[in-house]
């Protein structure tokens, strides 16, 4: 009985062996002919594709290392602005220095928003290189789109979910913020910014279609840096219009809080239909999008709260803001290494898309009472 149990073990390994063997036959063979036809060239043929190769492995050195290190990276930043100290909302005029024995220039204060938007983009393309744009990530490993792999797309994921916050956020200040409605025309260099920030994610200096050379994407969102900055320079001299009223907050918390809701929506149909936990290649492309969003949305909601802090004390907003700030707090410390798609009712692989859908909705469930409040 034993040498029929040890008997069927044998038979078991040699078949997983077998097996083994075959796949790794498969897998490396186009090496294995590509090694058999080099070493069979001259040399003239042979430095060429060697210096290539070693092109290839700086190239991919050089990918890797700018995939895995997130320069600047911090979830706290938005202390760093220290908004509590201002007292005068954006747009409006700063008081007079005491004890100047010289009236100084007319000055007002500046936008928050504006300054957490350019320096959230500072973040994504001057501080780490915009991975969506780079050549070996559009090549993807041997054709397949990194965005299907679980290797090397987290960060790029992150700064998608980064950008798509300051995009939306770049429209409502040209459309709502940046003028007052009605009455004054769009502010040139908010145009310009929102116009620079939608353009296309994936662009590097060739494409095909169309065919030709192109500006790649980071020149692009630079350029969208400087127009945000110089309509804050234009703002603090008192030279252009933030319209700090309590229906354009209303606007503004609207269109966060709906595309929070298409974020959390797009996490339950993952986490719902594609339930593989740590299998599912595409869970961390959602989780990090996700997060990305959060991290933005974040320091930009703290910099609404400054910059509306006359209509935030006229309406008692202080607490609910204050809450709001502590669910995104609460959201931004879940930083799982493997990120996992499981079963929401599983015991053995956690379900961090429904946890981070989680966090979104009590967000998303706070806007919605700020504009309530902000309504009556």
């Amino acid at each position: 009985m034993l040498d029929r149990i040890a008997g069927f073990f044998r038979l078991i390994g040699r078949t997983i062996a077998r097996w083994a063997r075959i796949f790794f036959a498969w897998a490396f063979w186009p090496f294995i002919a590509a090694r058999g036809w080099y070493v069979q060239r001259t040399w003239m043929v042979r430095l060429p594709i060697l210096g290539f190769i070693g092109l290839l492995a700086v190239l991919y050195c050089y990918f890797i290392w700018q995939t895995q290190v997130w320069s600047g990276f911090n979830p706290s930043f938005v202390d760093e602005y220290r908004l509590a100290e201002r007292k005068v909302p954006a747009g409006q005029e700063l008081p007079a220095a005491d004890g100047s024995a010289t009236p100084a220039a007319k000055t007002c204060q500046r936008s928050a928003i504006v300054d957490v938007a350019a320096d959230l983009t500072d973040f994504n393309v001057n501080q780490n290189a915009w991975i969506s744009s780079m050549l070996l990530y559009r090549a993807g490993l041997f054709g397949i789109d990194w965005d299907h792999t679980p290797f090397l797309d987290n960060k790029a994921s992150f700064q998608r979910g980064v950008n798509q916050a300051v995009r939306r956020t770049s429209v409502e200040l040209v459309d709502t913020l940046g003028r007052v409605r009605g009455t004054s025309g769009i502010n040139n260099d908010l145009q310009k910014a929102r116009g620079n920030l939608q353009f296309d994610e994936y662009s590097w200096y060739f494409g095909i279609d169309p065919f030709g050379p192109k500006t790649p994407t980071p020149s692009y969102y630079r350029s969208a840096i400087e127009s945000l900055r110089k309509f804050n320079t234009d703002l603090a001299a008192c030279n252009a219009i933030f319209d700090g009223r309590a229906d354009n907050l209303i606007q503004f918390i609207d269109r966060i809080a709906n595309d929070l809701g298409s974020t959390s929506d797009v996490l339950a149909d993952r986490s719902q239909n594609h339930h593989r936990g740590w299998f599912d290649t595409r869970a961390d492309d959602r989780f990090w999008f996700a997060y990305g969003q959060l991290y933005a949305y974040y320091a930009i909601l703290a910099a609404a709260q400054s910059d509306f802090s006359q209509v935030v004390a006229e309406r008692n907003l202080g607490a609910i803001f204050g809450a709001t700030m502590k669910q995104f707090q609460a959201a931004l410390r879940i930083r799982p290494a493997i990120i996992s798609n499981g079963r929401e009712d599983g015991w053995i692989m956690p379900s961090h898309l429904a946890t981070m859908g989680f966090y979104i909705l009590r967000v998303r469930s706070n806007l919605v009472e700020i504009r309530a409040v902000l309504d009556r």
